[in-house]
């Protein structure tokens, strides 16, 4: 891949959206090293708004991108506007960094993945998750052959952010956030991390999904606000809540729930793995610990960064004891696609096509809850890499 130089300073991102996951965006970009040159929001106001708060150049319009030239864009505007986004960001020769859904359809999404290959550049998508220590602790224990061969995979994705009737979001509304809510935006989480720990691939699927408050106010309010919404009320066509049981392409047999109306339960992953010798549980909500299983003992085994695998080790910025988080997954995260662009390639870096495979297996689901039957998901062509 060709590369821009490195600069002293660091990278020049702008970023694309300014609501929650753009904050976490711009502040792993900052910690990272770089600087940030320019910020879109949702109106040319609220853009002159949020540049003065982050000290950096309005985005009025996406067309001006060209002339800020940044090495890297930070895609975190609604769902429906990704696929012009990133195909302005690589017209104006900068790397992507896009949120998932990578599109809101398995077509766009192939599209942008070939778009980025044209360009010849990195594009990623973040699956924050495979940043937990953690977790690269289990796959590491998976591919070595310690818990022999998987055969069982079960989990959730649970929240609650959406379980009163006077909440709502963009991402309720289809035309914007896309058919699937919240599978599209949680459970892609859950099957990425499930094939990245396991190696296994979802081959086929059955699905049932659920929309529990048929209607909400048409004003969305800021996602995860704790304020009620007003406006008058609409009916809602995107999934509260979805069930799947699937099969992987080596004949493991596995289940996920997916709520965002599970009262009391804030942004709980949970997936535990069984092996034909071993178990392992990780709660991302607790995830400085993670319960192995065997047929005569089981143990609770601390995130350390002197010892385990060395994926767990070069993750773990803070020492035992010191809990880490969601922050330092996205901190991790922005820092290997950072390598990359200057020429590295980290392990595990999650690309447009793995968001491409999480637009697969998204529309899969959907197929399934409208016929009541199992869907076949395709499988990938190629390796897993959008790293030109």
């Amino acid at each position: 891949m060709t590369t821009p130089a490195a600069r002293a300073e660091g990278l020049r991102v702008a970023i694309l959206g300014a609501g929650m996951i753009g904050t976490v965006h711009r502040r792993a970009a900052l910690l990272n090293g770089a600087q940030l040159v320019g910020v879109m929001a949702s109106s040319s106001e609220r853009s002159e708004q949020v540049a003065e708060q982050w000290q950096t150049t309005p985005i009025a319009r996406i067309e001006e991108l060209a002339d800020l030239a940044p090495d890297v864009v930070h895609v975190c505007s609604p769902n429906g506007l990704h696929v012009e986004h990133v195909e302005s960001a690589l017209a104006a020769g900068a790397h992507v960094i896009c949120e998932k859904p990578l599109a809101i359809d398995t077509l766009d999404a192939r599209r942008l993945v070939e778009r980025a290959r044209a360009h010849d550049r990195l594009a990623a998508v973040p699956f924050v998750y495979r940043f937990h220590p953690l977790v690269r602790e289990i796959r590491d224990r998976v591919r070595t052959g310690d818990f022999g061969a998987v055969q069982l995979i079960h989990g959730s994705y649970l929240q609650d952010w959406l379980l009163s009737p006077s909440a709502t979001s963009w991402r309720v509304d289809s035309a914007v956030g896309g058919p699937s809510r919240a599978f599209a935006d949680i459970g892609s989480h859950w099957c990425d991390l499930m094939e990245f720990i396991t190696g296994e691939r979802i081959a086929s699927l059955t699905a049932a999904t659920a929309i529990t408050v048929p209607q909400r106010p048409a004003t969305a309010a800021p996602t995860f606000s704790a304020g009620d919404a007003t406006g008058p009320l609409v009916e809602v066509n995107t999934e509260d809540a979805a069930s799947m049981i699937f099969r992987t392409e080596s004949g493991a047999l596995g289940n996920v729930t997916i709520s965002q109306v599970s009262a009391g339960r804030k942004n709980r992953l949970w997936i535990e793995v069984d092996g034909a010798e071993r178990s392992a549980v990780f709660d991302q909500e607790n995830p400085e610990t993670i319960w192995l299983g065997g047929e005569d003992r089981a143990e609770v085994l601390q995130r350390d960064p002197g010892h385990g695998s060395a994926e767990q080790r070069r993750l773990s910025t803070l020492p035992a004891g010191h809990a880490q988080g969601y922050a330092q997954c996205f901190e991790n995260f922005v820092a290997d696609v950072y390598r990359a662009v200057k020429g590295s390639v980290p392990d595990g870096l999650p690309t447009f096509d793995d968001g491409l495979r999480s637009a697969q297996i998204v529309d899969a689901v959907l197929t399934s809850a409208d016929s009541g039957g199992w869907i076949d998901v395709p499988s990938m062509q190629h390796a897993p890499s959008s790293i030109c």
